[in-house]
């Protein structure tokens, strides 16, 4: 089997370095377009367009995969698992709650899909250099020894995929992907619900697992970056999972 991990924002592949130095086999990270990698011409940045180039990369691989995603990479991943024909054995996500009926959308998030706001907000990031980008990801929960290094690739090309991204999804993922998230995945998954993730609710993540029929697992007292803050457990928590389906 191989392994695929999908990142978030304002993230690219390397928050998964740690995870993947803990497991044996076959594992990818893949770098979202314009996330630490060009953005491709014409590419609109949407929801929906990251789910097909997701998808278009997972059948380039022509094998099964277990699917792996956090934060928007998580609902990359969940598209891909219940709406694209693409050779999964398995999915992993966190932040279930997003993907709830009900969900609203974080205060920066709003922001960012203002017109004109986000654009300042942006802009306003990118010249703040990268040290003033590393303590403010070490303030929402970044490790002190990575928050440097997701820092260091937020620029003008990922704030513009960021701004495209978020007012792809008004008011919510659900609003255009819920015919498909209120029934079973054709495929095992596991939703992971991180303690201290202030961007999730256990509750409404539980309902959107089951809806699914995927399991859930709490990572206690771990944050949103929960593959940072410990790579040990988290590679174990997938492990475990795994380990637990059929060849």
């Amino acid at each position: 089997m191989t392994v695929v991990f999908v990142h978030g924002v304002p993230e690219t592949s390397a928050v998964w370095r740690g995870v993947r130095a803990h497991l044996d086999g076959d594992a990818v990270a893949v770098d979202l377009p314009g996330f630490g990698s060009p953005r491709p011409a014409g590419f609109g940045a949407t929801k929906d367009e990251y789910a097909r180039w997701l998808a278009d990369a997972l059948r380039r691989l022509d094998r099964p995969i277990d699917l792996v995603g956090h934060d928007w990479g998580a609902g990359f991943v969940m598209r891909v698992a219940t709406a694209h024909d693409v050779p999964l054995r398995s999915w992993v996500v966190d932040v279930g709650a997003v993907f709830h009926p009900d969900y609203v959308w974080h205060d920066m998030a709003q922001v960012w899909q203002t017109p004109g706001a986000g654009e300042e907000r942006t802009a306003a990031t990118v010249a703040a250099g990268p040290d003033a980008r590393a303590g403010f990801l070490r303030a929402a929960g970044v490790p002190e020894a990575d928050a440097a290094t997701v820092a260091a690739a937020y620029d003008a090309t990922m704030g513009g995929c960021i701004l495209d991204l978020y007012r792809s999804a008004v008011p919510n993922p659900y609003a255009d992907w819920g015919t498909e998230l209120d029934r079973p995945a054709p495929v095992p998954g596991l939703v992971l619900q991180p303690t201290a993730d202030p961007y999730d609710d256990p509750a409404a993540s539980a309902e959107v697992a089951t809806r699914l029929g995927a399991r859930t697992e709490r990572l206690e007292g771990l944050g949103h970056w929960w593959m940072l803050q410990d790579p040990a457990a988290a590679a174990g928590a997938l492990r475990s999972f795994w380990g637990s389906l059929h060849p």
